[in-house]
């Protein structure tokens, strides 16, 4: 434990596993997307790249003549990609985390598991899945034999989680503001002794939540505003008083990045089996369901906060549309066409 103005605070390695979900995209094999997010974790919460990781790298159900990736279709020129994607991923992953191995990937362990859904009597109603992580289990990946979607996806992560909190990556968010990470587990850590201010979920903010204390999503119901009055605020943890942690309650349990206690998410989100559907994400299905229940008086049963930094006016990150995504050298290489057709445009006679 390292100490800050006297007080013992717990180092966020000991507190948070890391768990980054990626699936066929565009840009496959080049691991443009999660290079991307490791980079922003560099520049603005470096300490995350010392937590263990679990990496869940999904596939698709069927090949079709266009990508519908959220309802996990791919080209057939996708298919053949799809296993290369994730050598590379994994592979970049290791060198990321294993920087001092140089050529030589570390040797993984292999398990398998299992990710059961809908009803149990349908015995084909599961997932085997094959797990393989390095020797100190600081690095782990999830790779399912058949595709599992965002939210069978987290909930396998989170069975093999040994820490109190996780941090949930999509692998196109990347960050583009610091993130006080350590400040923010010790709010949560300290939330657990006050229950009537439960600090359980924490999103990060996308440009479409700026000000999201008073947009339409609080505003038009009474019961969200009153909540929103009462306990929006600074939290100001122990160990750095003078530094204020800014939340204000959110009214919705989102999929992009945020930081939650893994209980909490194994009680509210995955009570069983019957949760969630295979394909499904969590937004879809289970925040609709919290958002009602939220406008209904029962927002601390869910305890769903949104980091709020300049009092809303601040984004933490930049979305970049993994299903669309086509790679930095494909977007370069459009570029360049465009710009010699404008030149050549230019050319002809007038």
């Amino acid at each position: 434990m390292s100490a800050q103005h006297g007080v013992s605070v717990v180092p966020a390695p000991q507190l948070i596993t890391l768990v980054i979900t990626t699936s066929p995209t565009p840009s496959a094999p080049s691991t443009d997307l999660v290079s991307d997010v490791l980079e922003s974790f560099k520049l603005h919460c470096p300490v995350l790249l010392s937590c263990r990781v679990i990496v869940v790298l999904d596939t698709y159900d069927r090949i079709g003549e266009c990508n519908r990736l959220k309802k996990g279709q791919v080209t057939a020129e996708g298919a053949k990609t799809i296993e290369q994607y994730k050598l590379n991923v994994k592979k970049h992953i290791l060198k990321e985390y294993y920087p001092e191995e140089e050529d030589i990937s570390p040797v993984l362990s292999r398990d398998l598991g299992c990710a059961e859904f809908g009803s149990p009597h349908a015995a084909d109603n599961q997932i085997t899945l094959f797990i393989s992580h390095t020797e100190d289990k600081r690095v782990n990946f999830i790779e399912p034999a058949v595709r599992l979607g965002f939210g069978l996806a987290v909930r396998s992560a989170l069975r093999i989680v040994e820490t109190p909190y996780v941090w949930i990556q999509q692998h196109d968010w990347p960050l583009v503001r610091d993130i006080p990470l350590g400040p923010l587990l010790e709010v949560m850590q300290a939330s657990e002794a006050d229950s009537s201010v439960p600090v359980k979920y924490v999103c990060l903010p996308a440009i479409r939540m700026l000000s999201y204390a008073i947009s339409a999503h609080v505003i038009r119901f009474s019961s969200l505003r009153d909540l929103t009055a009462k306990l929006k605020r600074e939290f100001f943890p122990e160990s750095q008083p003078e530094l204020g942690v800014p939340l204000t309650p959110l009214f919705f349990w989102h999929d992009k990045p945020h930081i939650a206690s893994t209980a909490h998410y194994l009680a509210r989100i995955f009570p069983s089996r019957l949760a969630i559907a295979r394909g499904d994400f969590i937004e879809d299905s289970i925040g609709q369901r919290a958002r009602t229940q939220m406008k209904d008086g029962n927002w601390a049963k869910w305890a769903c906060w949104l980091y709020y930094p300049g009092d809303g006016k601040e984004v933490c990150l930049r979305h970049r549309h993994g299903r669309k995504w086509r790679g930095m050298e494909a977007e370069l290489g459009e570029k360049a066409q465009f710009l010699k057709m404008k030149m050549d445009q230019s050319n002809l006679p007038s």
